[in-house]
C-alpha cells in the first residue's frame, strides 16, 4: 500500500503538471516550448545519469533484500538452536537431579553397612569376653557345658569354635557388603560429578545460543535499517528521474510512463488480491480453531497413527497464531521468551504453535517428538525429496543446522507454522534452502 500511495503521488504530480501547462483553455493548448539542441542534449544526459543511478540503487537494494532474507534464515536457525539448548539444558538438569538422588541413596547404604559392621564387631567382642569368663558360650548353651571331663571340654571348644567362626564369617560378609556399597557410593558420586559437568556445559551452551541469537537479531535489524535507507534513497532518485524524463520527453511521455506504471501496479494488486483470497480460503477451510476470528470452535481430531489422522490434526489448527516455543501433544500452549524476535512480536503472550510444536501435536498419536526441529529431522526414516509423499516432514537448513519444519500435504502443498507474526497456514512447498531428505514416521 505504501508503494501504491507513492505511485499515486507521482501520478497526481503528472496530472497537475499536465493541467497546469494547459491552463483553463484545454481545447486550444499553447504550443510546446522549442528547446535548443544543447538543452535537449543536456537534459538527456541528466536523465541518463539519473537512470543509471536508479539502476545502481535497484541492484543494491536487490542485494540488500537477499542479504536480509539470509539474515532472517539465520535468525530462525539461531532460534531453533536456542530451543535445542533449552531442551538439552532441561535434560541435563533432570539427569543431574536423578544423579544427586542416586548418590544420596548410595551414601545412606554405605553408612548403614559401616554401622552394621561396627555393631557386629561389638557383638563379637562381647561374645568372646563372655565365653572367656564363663568358659563356655553365653546364654542357654552354657547349660550343656558344665562338665569338666575331657570329652565335655572338647565338645565345648568345638562349639565355641563353630559359633565364633560363624560370627567371623558374618563379619566378613558385612565387610564385603560395605566394600560393595562404598564402590557403589563412589560410582554414584562420580556419576553426579559427570552429570553436573554436563549441566554446566548445557548452561554455557544455552548462554552461547542466546548470545548468538541476539547477535543474529542485531544483524538483521541493522540490515533492515540499511534496506530502509536504500529504499528511501532509491525513491528520492526515482523522483528526480521522473522530473528529468518529463523535461526530456514532455508531459505526454510522462503520462505514458505513469499509465504503464498504473498497469503494472494493477497487475500487482490483482495478484495480491488473489493471494489474499487463497489465504482466506485456506483459513476458512481450517475452521475457527483458535484463529481469533470468533465462531464455533471445532473439536480437535483424535490422535491417530494413520497419515490422514496426522494431517487432520495439523489442519485443524489453521489460523492459530505462531508462538515461539508453543505447542505440545495436547494442543497449543503459550509461547516463551527468546530475548529477540519472538519477544518483539509478543509470542510469550500468545497461545499457539511454533514449527516444531505443530509437528509434536500432529504426530502425537504416532510417537513423541522433541521440541527441536533438528532432533525431529532424525526422528524417522529419511527419504529423498523425489520420493516424498503425503504425511512426510520437510525441513529447511544447511550445514549449520535445521531452522524450520513443515508437514507435506501432497500436490506441492504443505502446512506449517512459519514465523513470529504469522499463523498456521497451508503454503506451496518452498525449495530454496530445503533439506535433500524428508523424514517419514508413518508408512
Amino acid at each position: 500500500m505504501v508503494r501504491i500511495r507513492r505511485g499515486l503521488v507521482v501520478g497526481t504530480f503528472a496530472l497537475v503538471a499536465l493541467y497546469g501547462a494547459a491552463g483553463t483553455g484545454l481545447a486550444v493548448p499553447p504550443p510546446p516550448p522549442n528547446p535548443s539542441d544543447s538543452e535537449i542534449d543536456s537534459s538527456k544526459a541528466a536523465a541518463n545519469a539519473k537512470a543509471g543511478e536508479v539502476g545502481k540503487l535497484t541492484n543494491q537494494l536487490a542485494q540488500a533484500e537477499q542479504q536480509l532474507n539470509s539474515l532472517q534464515d539465520d535468525v530462525e536457525l539461531k532460534q531453533e538452536q536456542a530451543m535445542k539448548a533449552l531442551v538439552d539444558l532441561q535434560t541435563a538438569q533432570d539427569a543431574a537431579g536423578q544423579a544427586r538422588q542416586d548418590a544420596q541413596a548410595a551414601r545412606r547404604e554405605a553408612d548403614a553397612a559401616t554401622g552394621a559392621i561396627e555393631t557386629a564387631r561389638e557383638d563379637l567382642k562381647k561374645f568372646a569376653a563372655a565365653s572367656f569368663e564363663q568358659g563356655s558360650t553365653v546364654g542357654s548353651i552354657s547349660a550343656y557345658l558344665t562338665s569338666d571331663s575331657p570329652k565335655d571340654l572338647l565338645a565345648r571348644a568345638q562349639l565355641l569354635d563353630s559359633i565364633g567362626g560363624s560370627r567371623l564369617n558374618a563379619l566378613d560378609r558385612l565387610q564385603q557388603a560395605q566394600t560393595e556399597k562404598s564402590n557403589k557410593d563412589a560410582a554414584a558420586r562420580k556419576a553426579l560429578e559427570i552429570a553436573q559437568q554436563k549441566q554446566n556445559a548445557a548452561t554455557r551452551a544455552k548462554s552461547g545460543a542466546d548470545a548468538a541469537q541476539a547477535a543474529a537479531v542485531s544483524a538483521q535489524q541493522a540490515q533492515s535499517a540499511q534496506n530502509t535507507q536504500l529504499e528511501a534513497n532509491k525513491n528520492s532518485v526515482e523522483q528526480q528521474l521522473y522530473a528529468a524524463q518529463a523535461k526530456v520527453s514532455g508531459l505526454q511521455g510522462q503520462r505514458q510512463r505513469y499509465q504503464d506504471w498504473v498497469a503494472q501496479k494493477q497487475r500487482e494488486d490483482e495478484e495480491r488480491a488473489r493471494q489474499a483470497a487463497l489465504r482466506a480460503s485456506s483459513s476458512n477451510s481450517g475452521g475457527d480453531d483458535g484463529g481469533g476470528g470468533g465462531g464455533v470452535r471445532r473439536p480437535s481430531p483424535a490422535a491417530g497413527s494413520s497419515i490422514e489422522a496426522v494431517i487432520a490434526r495439523a489442519l485443524s489448527k489453521l489460523g492459530l497464531p505462531y508462538a515461539w516455543g508453543g505447542g505440545n501433544g495436547s494442543g497449543p500452549t503459550r509461547g516463551i521468551r527468546d530475548g529477540g524476535v519472538a519477544d518483539a512480536y509478543g509470542d510469550y503472550r500468545k497461545v499457539g504453535f511454533d514449527c516444531s510444536g505443530l509437528m509434536i501435536y500432529a504426530f502425537a498419536g504416532v510417537q513423541g517428538l522433541s521440541h527441536y526441529s533438528g532432533y525431529q529431522y532424525n526422528s524417522g526414516r529419511h527419504v529423498p525429496l523425489s520420493q516424498m509423499r503425503r504425511g512426510d516432514m520437510l525441513f529447511w537448513g544447511g550445514s549449520a543446522g535445521i531452522h524450520h519444519v513443515a508437514l507435506y500435504l501432497g500436490n506441492g502443498q504443505m502446512v506449517e507454522a512459519p514465523q513470529s507474526g504469522s499463523y498456521v497456514r497451508v503454503s506451496p512447498v518452498r525449495y530454496g534452502g530445503i533439506m535433500p531428505y524428508a523424514t517419514r514416521l508413518v508408512g
